[in-house]
């Protein structure tokens, strides 16, 4: 099979999945964990989990290169950010204010990585913005974040862009080790904001095991299992193929929030969502690539 179909595969699967993601989150935060403390409980679970295999191997980081584990980590905050925002913001829109990052990536791909983009991929990306604009402003508002939910996952798409970025050119960090990476910085991003967005939670004892489970289930599920997929999916793919695959969460995000917290799609949104999957249909459609690199 095709590396590079199977890898999107991936990226593809991984998206459809955080889709759901907001479910968990709002469930801890139902149960007392509000704010970062959820993400930051969750994403330690996840980090403590990997923690003994990154351990059993020895070589898994030693003499790694730096940028490339930095970058991994940054691309955990960014998740970070991106999952604290499902409480402060409408799950459609926070989800589509984190893909915005696909601009980026395209830029980053031509002007960072020497990538040549063909002519389809930007059509792709002006019609995927297009549909995020209309989404946006379809109020007849400004097309931008209005609160800071929104504001995370605009900031936390931006950073992931150029995390991605780096992981395809630095990054020779097997999945398992990525994954605890990638849990390890969004740990300590989620610890650093917690006390800033909300109190030390204070949780009923009879909470307790339910909280568990909940954190034991996100952690292992989401950014265990399905990271580690994803780690070793990007570093096999173009920042541009990776964030706009991954627009498919935008559709299940938006779908699920409608059926499951009556968050109801406006006829603008439906317009906008459309759009944005034709931009993840036209991006996936064969086209010549140039020639690969380009030149300096």
């Amino acid at each position: 099979m095709n590396i590079t179909f199977l890898a999107s595969a991936v990226v593809l699967l991984t998206g459809i999945f955080w889709g759901v993601y907001w479910v968990p989150v709002r469930a801890l935060a139902d149960l007392g964990l509000d704010g970062a403390w959820g993400t930051g409980a969750i994403t330690l679970a996840a980090a403590l989990f990997l923690l003994p295999f990154v351990i059993a191997d020895k070589g898994a980081l030693r003499g790694r290169n730096a940028l490339g584990i930095v970058s991994i980590m940054f691309g955990g905050a960014a998740f970070a950010l991106y999952s604290i925002g499902f409480l402060y913001g409408k799950v459609a829109l926070v989800v589509l204010l984190w893909f915005f990052s696909p601009v980026w990536s395209v830029l980053i791909a031509r002007y960072l990585l020497r990538l040549q983009v063909p002519r389809l991929r930007l059509v792709a990306i002006a019609v995927g913005l297009l549909g995020l604009f209309i989404m946006l402003g379809g109020d007849g508002g400004l097309p931008v974040p209005s609160n800071l939910g929104e504001w995370m996952a605009f900031i936390g798409g931006l950073i992931w862009a150029f995390a991605t970025a780096g992981m395809r050119l630095k990054s020779d960090v097997t999945p398992l080790p990525s994954a605890f990476l990638f849990a390890f910085g969004a740990t300590v991003t989620s610890l650093l904001l917690a006390p800033l967005l909300e109190p030390l939670p204070e949780i009923a004892r009879g909470d307790l095991a339910s909280i568990a489970g909940h954190v034991l289930f996100t952690g292992g599920l989401w950014w265990v299992l399905s990271i580690a997929a994803l780690m070793w999916a990007t570093v096999r793919l173009d920042p541009a193929r990776v964030g706009i695959l991954l627009m498919t969460e935008v559709v299940f995000g938006a779908v699920t929030a409608a059926i499951f917290a009556g968050e109801s799609l406006s006829g603008s949104e439906m317009v906008g969502g459309a759009l944005v999957i034709l931009c993840g249909l036209l991006e996936v459609w064969p086209a010549k690539e140039g020639g690969g690199r380009a030149a300096a």
